[in-house]
C-alpha cells in the first residue's frame, strides 16, 4: 500500500518545521495584511476576513491559535503574508504562516505518535504525530481538519456562516 503523501512543509515559531497533507490545501496566497478585515470580540488568533476570489476567508493566525507568539507581533510585522487555503466539505479557513519551506513527500508510516511531553498543551490537539528528518530535525504533522473544526473557531464560524 502506498504510504507516502504529498505535505506542505513550513515554519512555525522560530525554529519549528510544520506540515500539512496537501489533500486540504486549496491553494497558497500571498495576503497583503491591509486587506485583511478586523472582526471585533475575535479571539487573538482569528485576524479577520481577507476577500478571496468573491468569498469572505476567514484568516487565521496559526502560530498564536497553537500556543506561539503571535506572528504579528512587533518588528515582524510584514506587509505581506502566506496563507494556507484549508478546504473541508465546502468550507474554506485560511492560515497565516511565517514561511513556506518546500512540498515533501512522506511516509506516513514513519509518523511517530504525538507525546504529551514534548508539545505545547494548546498544539497537541492538532498534532497527527511528527517526523523526523535527514537532519534530525522534528517535523510537527497538523490535522488539517482538527484546525477547521477547532472549537475557537467553530463558535465564531456558527455566527457568520448564515450571512
Amino acid at each position: 500500500m502506498e504510504t507516502k503523501q504529498k505535505f506542505l512543509s513550513f515554519n512555525l515559531g522560530v525554529g519549528d518545521i510544520a506540515v500539512i497533507s496537501l489533500q486540504h490545501i486549496t491553494e497558497v496566497l500571498q495576503v497583503p495584511l491591509a486587506e485583511i478585515c478586523g472582526v471585533p470580540q475575535m479571539p487573538n488568533c482569528i485576524l479577520g476576513i481577507y476577500n478571496w476570489r468573491g468569498e469572505m476567508l476567514w484568516l487565521v493566525d496559526l502560530e498564536a491559535m497553537l500556543g506561539y507568539p503571535p506572528l504579528l507581533q512587533g518588528a515582524n510585522l510584514l506587509s505581506k503574508m502566506m496563507a494556507i487555503v484549508l478546504e473541508s466539505e465546502g468550507k474554506y479557513l485560511g492560515l497565516l504562516v511565517r514561511q513556506l519551506i518546500d512540498i515533501e513527500w512522506l511516509d506516513t508510516q514513519h509518523m511517530k505518535a504525538p507525546s504529551a511531553e514534548l508539545f505545547y498543551q494548546s498544539i497537541s490537539p492538532f498534532l497527527q504525530g511528527y517526523f523526523i528528518n535527514n537532519s534530525d530535525e522534528m517535523i510537527l504533522s497538523l490535522d488539517a481538519l482538527t484546525i477547521m473544526r477547532s472549537p475557537v473557531w467553530e463558535t465564531h464560524n456558527k455566527q457568520f456562516s448564515h450571512g
